[in-house]
């Protein structure tokens, strides 16, 4: 008997659901973030007058105040994303390659590898002060008690801020990379490892020639939203160092929300946003067309 024919409009239907959330939360904000950056847009006036291009002329003006703000937070961005990113690629690569062995405790090990991940970033930024805390704080009274150094100013000095910044970041987003990276360690045939073994591989050379390749289309998606995570950091900048000493870890999004939410200047805010999006469209671009398996290869 054959099967009933599906109307056309059936898996438009089964799609309404994501395509209204979509629209509603994706293109509606940047269509309407767009038209914003061409006005001079203070939501607490009733006019908004159209500027055109004048908002992102002023971002790439050095005499301007806004772009000597902006690539301050820009700058602040870069030394966040170039400390943190390398650490997310490493440490979770490393850590997945100890949770897919097996031994007593494997899956108690792996859940508390993957539970910070699962507190928010207030949560997070909030706890990690306390402990960061120059007077109070666990962190520099055990550093004393090791005969180390116990008055760091973990929140308002450089470089210490940047450490624990970043410190912190990698420590409660490391589990996520880690079960990635373990899922596709997962899929790569054991019979490549059996075979590498029988030609004499070390452990290294099994490494080097059977797991990275195995990990290359994974380890372009991880590099990707890695680098986008670190380049929009934000609550630990806000909660755990208000972006100081002064403005040294004011990242970029935490200057856009002060110049959007405090300073009422939404078209300026909105494009500043555009310019770090084209930043980060053309870094991701980069990884991907370094990162993409060529045709061909190993033939």
């Amino acid at each position: 008997m054959a099967g009933r024919q599906q109307a056309p409009w059936t898996p438009w239907a089964f799609m309404a659901p994501y395509l209204v959330l979509f629209g509603v939360f994706v293109l509606v904000p940047v269509v309407l973030g767009g038209w914003m950056s061409l006005h001079r847009w203070d939501y607490t006036l009733p006019n908004k007058p159209f500027v055109g291009l004048e908002n992102y002329r002023q971002l790439f003006d050095p005499t301007s105040s806004s772009s000597q703000v902006f690539w301050g937070a820009m700058q602040a961005t870069g030394i966040f994303t170039v400390a943190s990113v390398p650490l997310l690629l490493v440490l979770p690569l490393l850590v997945a390659l100890l949770m897919r062995r097996s031994f007593p405790g494997r899956n108690l090990m792996r859940a508390i590898y993957f539970a910070p991940y699962v507190l928010g970033v207030a949560v997070v930024a909030v706890l990690w002060r306390y402990l960061l805390d120059n007077n109070i704080g666990v962190v520099n009274q055990t550093l004393g008690a090791l005969g180390l150094p116990g008055d760091v100013a973990w929140t308002t000095s450089v470089p210490a801020a940047w450490v624990a910044l970043v410190g912190v970041t990698v420590w409660w987003t490391l589990g996520f990379n880690a079960v990635i990276y373990l899922a596709a360690l997962q899929d790569i045939p054991g019979e490549l490892y059996e075979a590498a073994r029988v030609d004499g591989a070390s452990p290294w050379q099994q490494f080097l020639n059977v797991t990275l390749p195995g990990l290359r289309p994974i380890f372009a998606f991880i590099v990707v939203i890695t680098l986008i995570a670190s380049a929009n950091m934000f609550g630990q900048s806000y909660l755990m160092t208000q972006g100081g000493p002064g403005r040294e870890t004011r990242t970029a999004i935490y200057q856009i929300t002060e110049t959007g939410l405090r300073g009422f200047r939404m078209g300026e805010a909105s494009a500043m946003s555009y310019v770090l999006t084209a930043v980060l469209l053309l870094a991701s671009a980069v990884v991907f067309a370094l990162l993409r398996e060529k045709k061909g290869a190993g033939r």
